[in-house]
């Protein structure tokens, strides 16, 4: 009986638990129960409560100290890889980003038994990579099938070495390719939905026009987004279901949108009047660039948590994501044909996270 007791625990070791993807991940596990859960992050995060969680801080560019702080992690069974850092060329995302994977998938195969170790890229692989973002035109909708472009991308890089590790180390493996996720998690670096809710909020306390900041073509074009929860169950089922064993998955909501319609969505929602569209970008950037004294007195103002913009709010993110001139459609088929069928309407998962803004206090 103890031996098959050990056979079916599972124990999931997670990388980036902080972030948009593994917080999300690791509450989703909590909630459904039968995991254990040890969450990697670089640093130590107080705010970061999940029940049952053990968390192990490591700097995953040092390879000899992730695998001696690793050690501890001797029961993981599933690891999910939902990290990475920015630099400053694709050459350089390349090398460091895999050098962080290499080291959490050797280190965690010397201490425990992994069975399957799931990676999370996103949509730039059929996108092109930040040096050369949507320089090669693909037809839409984007299947999983569809070869690799030219030129360095890191997602490759990290593919790679997942392939090798799986075949040398005995694990199954996945790939979640989700497109701009939405979820709760202030401080993540890529974040759409929080930056939206605090730039409403602005214009809102501001009188600032609530201006669509991206592009016309991905104001007037159709595009998906992923839901965090979504993304969370997916990557629960693609990790333990025999079916979605090495193979790579789009992960989106199943909707399709624009957002000329939904912008009107979300300013019904904060109480403001969509401002006449430009029919040009208007970067955030550019527009709120020394913002910082008017959001602290909006926090002030209504005792908010205190929180710096530039920490939940990377206006360069929202202008790389809706300045898109390419229109992203994503096929879900294959997940949809292997027994995958969680849906979300995109409208839900904007407004169930601007609900939770607003009840932790980071937006009034």
């Amino acid at each position: 009986m103890a031996s098959a007791t050990k056979t079916t625990a599972r124990t999931a070791l997670i990388f980036g638990i902080s972030g948009i993807v593994g917080r999300n991940l690791a509450q989703h596990l909590a909630t459904i129960g039968g995991w254990q859960i040890i969450g990697v992050s670089r640093h130590a995060h107080d705010d970061l409560k999940i029940k049952g969680a053990r968390m192990i801080a490591c700097d995953l560019r040092d390879a000899n100290a992730t695998r001696k702080a690793l050690k501890s992690a001797e029961t993981a069974t599933h690891l999910f890889f939902c990290t990475w850092s920015r630099q400053a060329t694709e050459t350089e995302n390349c090398r460091v980003n895999g050098v962080m994977f290499r080291s959490a998938l050797e280190g965690a195969s010397a201490a425990a038994p992994i069975r399957h170790a799931a990676l999370v890229t996103g949509l730039k692989h059929y996108l092109g990579s930040f040096d050369s973002y949507a320089a090669h035109r693909l037809d839409t909708p984007f299947t999983e099938d569809h070869p690799r472009l030219p030129g360095e991308n890191f997602y490759y890089t990290q593919e790679d070495i997942l392939f090798e590790q799986a075949e040398k180390n005995g694990f199954s493996w996945s790939v979640a390719r989700p497109h701009t996720i939405i979820g709760f998690a202030p401080g993540n670096a890529m974040n759409l939905g929080t930056s939206i809710a605090v730039y409403a909020t602005i214009c809102r306390e501001t009188g600032r026009p609530f201006v669509f900041p991206g592009s016309p073509q991905s104001y007037n074009g159709l595009v998906d987004v992923t839901d965090a929860g979504i993304l969370a169950e997916h990557l629960v089922w693609e990790a333990t279901s025999r079916k979605a064993a090495n193979m790579a998955f789009n992960v989106v909501n199943g909707d399709y949108f624009r957002w000329r319609k939904m912008w009107e969505s979300v300013a019904e929602y904060f109480g403001l009047a969509p401002a006449p569209y430009p029919d040009q970008a208007s970067p955030l950037a550019e527009a709120l660039a020394g913002i910082g004294p008017d959001w602290n007195r909006i926090v002030k103002k209504h005792g908010l948590r205190a929180n710096e913009i530039e920490h939940i709010a990377p206006w360069w993110h929202v202008d790389a994501d809706l300045g898109r001139t390419q229109e992203c459609v994503t096929d879900m088929s294959r997940s949809r044909e292997l027994g995958f069928l969680k849906y979300r309407r995109t409208w839900s998962t904007l407004r169930d996270l601007f609900d939770r803004l607003r009840a932790e206090r980071i937006i009034p």
